[in-house]
């Protein structure tokens, strides 16, 4: 989709090449969210650490289609919620509570991305949460925590409760809300996300189906790391998959690099 009427100044020639190369990775992801129809308007968000810059990371302009986005629009904010760009854009409050509050604990955690899909809050309002129904749950159960729901997330003192229910995780259930990853990359974090987004899908169609379900077994369920480890041959399925996601974005709108 095209952004030329939105009057969008390039930053290219204002950032060192690797937050750049960040800029276009949290663009594409955007675009990719808007592409599998996991968005929500412009109501959720995913934000990534700018590199070299603990305390900076790059967000959605409020306002903006998630098929708009490119990496010159994404907003710069500090982690007390300060825009560091010049910019009209403003920036999601409800969003910025939730990633700040990560961010400034998780610093193995570049990507954070967070979604409203249907199957997604389908299951985060179902007392027993994801059930081990599929192979791709297994790996979602091995990283999982849940955190309770405390209304939109707008107030302080809720950051050290979401904190400390995410843990080491890399999946969080939010309650009665929906679903957010993250990652050591822009792509692992995607990755996560369309694993989520695949184990709440293939629950709902397998309840849907109204017979007994067939659970994994825990002890499969122990051992999903080195599986995954094995499987993507020691890279994680964030770098194997990344590359053929671009190249599908290129097919269908190259715009998002600008």
């Amino acid at each position: 989709m095209s952004t030329d009427g939105l009057q969008i100044r390039s930053r290219r020639g204002d950032v060192s090449d690797e937050e750049w190369q960040t800029r276009v990775d949290l663009a594409a992801a955007y675009r990719l969210v808007a592409l599998f129809k996991w968005d929500d308007l412009v109501f959720t968000h995913i934000t990534a650490r700018v590199p070299g810059a603990d305390n900076e990371f790059l967000i959605n302009p409020y306002g903006l289609m998630f098929e708009e986005i490119t990496a010159s629009s994404l907003v710069k904010v500090d982690t007390a919620g300060n825009k560091l760009d010049d910019t009209p854009f403003p920036v999601n409050p409800a969003g910025f509570t939730i990633h700040s509050a990560i961010h400034g604990a998780r610093h193995d955690a570049q990507c954070v991305l967070h979604t409203h899909t249907l199957n997604g809050v389908a299951v985060s309002a179902q007392k027993d949460g994801v059930l081990p129904l599929s192979q791709q749950s297994i790996f979602v159960l091995s990283s999982l925590g849940y955190h309770d729901y405390e209304g939109v997330a707008l107030r302080e003192e809720e950051k050290p409760r979401l904190v400390k229910d995410l843990g080491t995780n890399n999946f969080l259930m939010l309650r009665n809300h929906g679903l957010l990853t993250l990652g050591p990359t822009v792509a692992d974090a995607f990755l996560n996300m369309y694993l989520f987004e695949a184990v709440c899908s293939i629950q709902v169609r397998a309840q849907a189906g109204g017979s007994d379900l067939v659970h994994v077994d825990p002890r499969i369920i122990a051992t999903a790391q080195e599986q995954a480890k094995a499987v993507t041959k020691g890279m994680g399925g964030g770098a194997l998959a990344w590359p053929g996601l671009l190249r599908r974005l290129d097919r269908v709108d190259p715009g998002y690099r600008s």
